[in-house]
């Protein structure tokens, strides 16, 4: 019998007995918890949808040019120089994801998760518009093709093409700003041939995941499910069924009026299977925690609406742990989530300084390669740089010189001498190190250069300069 209950653990449930996809109808979910996420996910949308447009000090909030590795967090400008910066912001976050998990289950995926957000909040929302409510939705999947379901399916995926072509424009926002977004459509698509394959790509992956392939992303394409498995422990708060009041010693039973089920020894659960019936996975949440599960709290909320309408206690499906079914536990933060913490908190502190100590202009200076020093009149030692400067600010710095810190020499540049390095942007070049042959102490020796702009030191670094053996 046992191993009977635990078949459904051998497949998903968007397959069925034959090997084929079984689409989920879910039904129009309502109550509590509904109400507080479509507060959580509107504000969450308007977030994603505004983020590309806001600017800070000139910077796009949110940016993330994976092509020319530019990326903007939450207005700090990170370069291909702030790489690192960048991935311990990224390990950050998955820190993050990690420490909610191991307290509060898959909570991320109902209610931040913008793949869950979009499907329920917006394309489950429109479907529930045209086509109706579960049954209607059954009733019209199964009928034969004629005008009505015709008229209904055009319309539908026509609005879902509509919708995912303007996700597709947001999402290209991010990866190459929305200011060249806007210059793009300003041009006309056919000024931009190459990003407007782009844009339509986006949009056809977009149209496939919310109108095809839906709940599939939770369940076969995202590995943060699987992820649960290994993270969540029988101290975690999930969303979960109740067993212990629900099937007390003789099981679920159908709702009868007057009956004392307490005396008769039934649980709680009238078996309505409405849990099942709204849930956006089509999983029975009374197996227990699962794969599929991305704990949206439709069944609690379906499951408190029943049981009030049949005067049995609400919270026969809730936010616990099996801990508190089971042994009655409250939540404590435990050893792990201390160690999760300390991480987490480590690597804000350590993120936080760098950020502090990070300079606006990114300076480097290098050798030529397969060039040596060259000798002058007056035992004068030079070498041949390359130089780069990055500006990370939406300022331009200007009235830029180099000057030798460490030792006495000059520093001339190919070009002028002060020049101007643009906002956003880089300034490179060659430059020339001179230094008397006195000042000299080794055959590779470790100079010191500022760059001033204004007259002001904004930077130093440091470069290797070579001299003959015998200035040793």
């Amino acid at each position: 019998m046992t191993q009977e209950k635990e078949n459904f653990r051998d497949s998903i449930g968007t397959i069925n007995e034959e090997g084929k996809r079984a689409w989920v109808f879910p039904k129009k979910p309502s109550g509590k918890f509904w109400e507080y996420r479509k507060y959580v996910s509107y504000f969450l949308l308007a977030f994603l949808f505004a983020a590309p447009f806001i600017k800070v000090q000139g910077n796009q909030f949110l940016m993330f040019n994976v092509l020319e590795r530019r990326f903007n967090i939450f207005g700090f400008p990170f370069w291909p120089q702030d790489f690192h910066l960048f991935v311990i912001s990224m390990i950050i976050g998955v820190i993050f994801v990690a420490l909610f998990t191991v307290a509060f289950g898959r909570i991320f995926c109902g209610w931040m998760c913008p793949q869950t957000i979009f499907m329920e909040m917006v394309f489950r929302r429109i479907e529930f518009w045209i086509d109706g409510d579960r049954g209607a939705q059954i009733k019209l999947d199964r009928q034969p093709w004629n005008a009505k379901k015709i008229r209904k399916r055009v319309l539908k995926w026509s609005v879902f093409f509509i919708i995912s072509f303007l996700i597709a424009n947001v999402f290209l926002a991010y990866l190459i700003s929305s200011d060249r977004l806007i210059r793009y459509i300003t041009d006309g698509p056919l000024q931009h041939l190459s990003t407007l394959v782009s844009l339509l790509i986006f949009t056809a992956v977009f149209y496939f995941v919310f109108a095809w392939f839906r709940e599939q992303v939770c369940i076969i394409a995202c590995p943060y499910g699987r992820m649960q498995g290994v993270l969540l422990d029988n101290k975690s708060i999930v969303v979960a069924y109740d067993h212990k009041r629900g099937e007390a010693e003789k099981g679920r039973k159908k709702f009868r009026k007057n009956e004392d089920r307490e005396a008769l020894g039934y649980g709680d659960c009238i078996d309505c299977f409405q849990c099942v019936n709204v849930c956006p996975t089509g999983i029975d949440i009374r197996n227990g925690t699962q794969l599929e599960c991305i704990n949206c709290t439709a069944c609690i909320d379906e499951c408190d609406t029943i049981m009030e309408k049949v005067n049995l206690p609400k919270g026969l499906i809730r936010y616990a742990s099996e801990n508190e079914i089971t042994k009655k536990e409250k939540f404590k933060f435990t050893p792990r989530l201390k160690g999760y913490t300390a991480v987490l908190t480590i690597l804000i502190g350590v993120l936080a300084g760098m950020l502090f100590l990070r300079n606006d202009l990114e300076a480097n200076i290098l050798r030529l390669p397969g060039q040596l020093y060259e000798h002058k009149e007056g035992n004068i030692i030079s070498n041949v740089y390359t130089y780069k400067l990055v500006n990370k600010t939406t300022k331009d710095v200007e009235d830029v010189n180099f000057k030798l810190l460490s030792h006495k020499g000059t520093i001339e540049l190919v070009r002028q001498n002060d020049f101007t390095v643009p906002a956003q942007d880089l300034a490179e070049g060659t430059l020339f190190i001179e230094i008397n042959n006195t000042a000299i102490k080794s055959d590779k020796e470790k100079v010191k250069v500022g760059i001033y702009s204004d007259g002001e030191l904004i930077e130093t670094t440091v470069t290797a300069f070579l001299a003959p053996r015998s200035y040793k």
